[in-house]
């Protein structure tokens, strides 16, 4: 075992998409430190940094197609961790029973992990069917696959996690030649839905005061009270507009985040923190970074061997895009806040590590690219 791991390590390894996600993931550190230098978050994120790429070589190394192969299980799996959230179990922060502590492992968030399993099973049932556009029974099992999770995440409940989750099914639908009737027929549900289940939720108290005022801070700020509901967007705002060309450049006395004016710089907001601290120049070059990471990715998809292990890296690819789009449009106040972390960046061991799980089936995939 040493001596393959050893010959693919030297041949096939892709050690680009290592080194970009490494630093992008040192640059978050790094970021995390200016945002909170008196909390221990940073050194918290170091430790992450290190199971994380464990994990990751661990999957690197592993032959993919096994794994997929037990997607059911792991999907299973997923989906116990997921409601033993919502027992006795599970952690409330903020309002949200999203965490689970467990002796030994200690207190992570399951619905960040769920989403590899789901990935997998996914990947596991399109991949398997034979050439053609999807049946209209094929696509309700593959939301059948995502209604699972997603309807146990709603429950915590934890809207912008379980919108995650959305892209990585568009993405395996797509790519599994969904016609176009279907995509129509979706649009227009969603155009009818979207709005009759939020008048709906207001109505019945599901869709919290809080929630809405978010949403209302992004069509009419001026409408908003900025000591309220919409100091969070706000107060983005003027940290992203703060840093400027170069940033304050370490200035912690004037820094937003320090000062605590910033609400969550660690997590929701690190965007934020790296506009203020780098600037417009730190901005850019974090955005190329996640463009040449994200690109890598693309073209070990169109190199994989299998049908099944192009799936995978193609709905990780989505769901990270998804995420980065999210959280920095969070950041910059066109999108309501909705508690996305931003990948490889935000604190959180559970974020991190999934994230780097995520990557080393990627580079899996691309090892094995040239094996039957």
């Amino acid at each position: 075992m040493v001596a393959i791991i050893e010959k693919r390590d030297l041949r096939d390894f892709d050690w680009l998409t290592a080194s970009l996600a490494i630093a992008i993931a040192c640059f978050g550190v790094w970021q995390i430190h200016n945002a909170v230098p008196s909390e221990s978050y940073w050194s918290k994120q170091i430790i992450g940094l290190f199971i994380g790429l464990t994990a990751f070589l661990v999957i690197a190394f592993s032959d993919y197609r096994r794994i997929i192969d037990a997607a059911p299980f792991f999907y299973g799996f997923g989906l116990l961790l997921l409601f033993l959230v919502l027992t006795p179990l599970g952690v409330e922060v903020n309002g949200q029973r999203a965490w689970l502590k467990l002796p030994v492992v200690g207190q992570f968030q399951p619905s960040e992990f769920v989403k590899i399993p789901t990935v997998l099973m996914l990947a596991k049932y399109f991949g398997a069917r034979r050439a053609g556009t999807l049946a209209f029974k094929e696509v309700l099992i593959g939301g059948a696959i995502l209604a699972g999770p997603v309807g146990l995440i709603m429950l915590e409940p934890d809207a912008g996690q379980a919108i995650t989750y959305f892209p990585i099914l568009a993405a395996v639908l797509f790519l599994s030649a969904v016609k176009i009737r279907y995509v129509v027929l979706a649009l227009a549900a969603a155009a009818i839905f979207i709005p009759t289940a939020y008048i709906v939720g207001v109505k019945s108290g599901v869709i919290k005061r809080y929630q809405q005022e978010r949403i209302l801070a992004i069509i009419d700020p001026e409408s908003v009270d900025p000591r309220g509901f919409g100091y969070h967007t706000i107060q983005s705002i003027i940290t992203v507009g703060k840093g400027g060309l170069s940033g304050i450049k370490g200035d912690s006395d004037t820094s937003q985040s320090v000062l605590k004016f910033l609400p969550e710089p660690h997590t929701d907001f690190i965007f934020a923190v790296t506009a203020e601290n780098t600037g417009f120049i730190g901005c850019v070059s974090l955005l190329i970074a996640y463009a040449l990471l994200l690109s890598r990715m693309i073209a070990g998809a169109r190199d994989a061997s299998e049908r099944p292990g192009m799936l995978v890296i193609m709905s990780i690819v989505t769901a990270l895009s998804f995420q980065i789009f999210i959280n920095v449009g969070m950041a910059l106040g066109f999108l309501p806040v909705i508690g996305v972390p931003l990948p490889l960046m935000s604190a959180g061991l559970s974020a991190i590590l999934s994230t780097f799980i995520a990557i080393g089936f990627v580079v899996s995939i691309k090892m094995r690219r040239f094996v039957n």
